[in-house]
């Protein structure tokens, strides 16, 4: 991991619905290179914090830097364009259309040729840059391991290939940060097995700095640089994943779930 100065810095957040409090002066850091896991019990606050990052929330306070810039009040697809992909928690896809389609829509903000010089597809480059991006997906389809479903509906896939797919168009950005909300909910373990591995390959291989929510606690432990730990909209600990485990408070957050068990029976299942 890259030992400079950080990637993202969110400072103080603060976000409330009403009279429920989402965020509560949250602070961390994300480094270059880094994996940070954000994990916590049910509504915590770890999508609320993924959707300030990726503008689908302003916060009522605090600050979000980006590559040394504030994006606080920033649109989403401005953040994309800052090099901010996300994948979430529901799919988002669009059903209707193709696999290839879909990890294309991903390029869009990539794309230099508009509406009028589109028209002029053989003078302009236009058919040349979408040669260029169409074997960017590709490389991205091969890497995924989803060539046998390149041209299927998205719709008529399982839902562990459409999770894949999701994946494809976020990385398809070829972003600097890449947001992943539960990319192993509803997975059996094979699946995971194989998220997993790409979300590791992403991080290591394609350079991406990798923030995921994920409730798979032996996941999480076993692939994380750094862990923070959310609780009713609060921070109650940062740090390496054994240093979480043996934290007292992050404990008493899961005394519900069985954290000490849970963790006990899925380490070590995905290398």
């Amino acid at each position: 991991m890259n030992e400079y100065k950080p990637l993202l810095t969110v400072e103080n957040i603060f976000l409330s619905f009403g009279g429920v409090h989402a965020l509560r002066e949250v602070s961390f850091e994300v480094r270059p290179g880094e994996l940070f896991s954000i994990i916590g019990p049910n509504g915590a606050g770890k999508t609320s914090m993924l959707n300030c990052i990726s503008g689908r929330y302003q916060p009522q306070k605090g600050q979000i830097v980006f590559k040394d810039q504030s994006i606080v009040g920033m649109k989403p697809n401005d953040r994309c364009q800052l090099g901010i992909g996300r994948t979430f928690q529901n799919l988002a896809l669009f059903n209707h259309m193709s696999v290839l389609d879909n990890i294309m829509v991903g390029r869009h903000h990539l794309l230099k040729n508009n509406f009028l010089t589109g028209t002029l597809y053989w003078l302009s480059g236009a058919r040349n840059e979408e040669l260029k991006h169409r074997r960017e997906v590709e490389d991205i389809i091969d890497f995924l391991e989803i060539a046998h479903i390149r041209k299927a509906v998205a719709g008529t896939l399982s839902y562990g290939l459409r999770k894949r797919v999701e994946l494809a168009r976020a990385v398809a950005l070829r972003p600097d940060l890449i947001l992943l909300d539960e990319p192993m909910a509803g997975m059996n373990l094979e699946e995971k097995e194989d998220m997993a591995r790409y979300i590791i390959d992403l991080n290591e291989e394609w350079g991406m700095t990798v923030i995921m929510i994920e409730h798979d606690m032996g996941v999480v432990m076993d692939i994380s640089h750094r862990v923070m730990v959310l609780d009713f909209g609060k921070e109650i600990c940062t740090g390496l994943p054994d240093e979480v485990m043996e934290n007292e408070q992050v404990k008493t957050a899961y005394l519900g779930v069985g954290f000490d068990d849970e963790v006990q029976e899925t380490a070590g299942e995905v290398s």
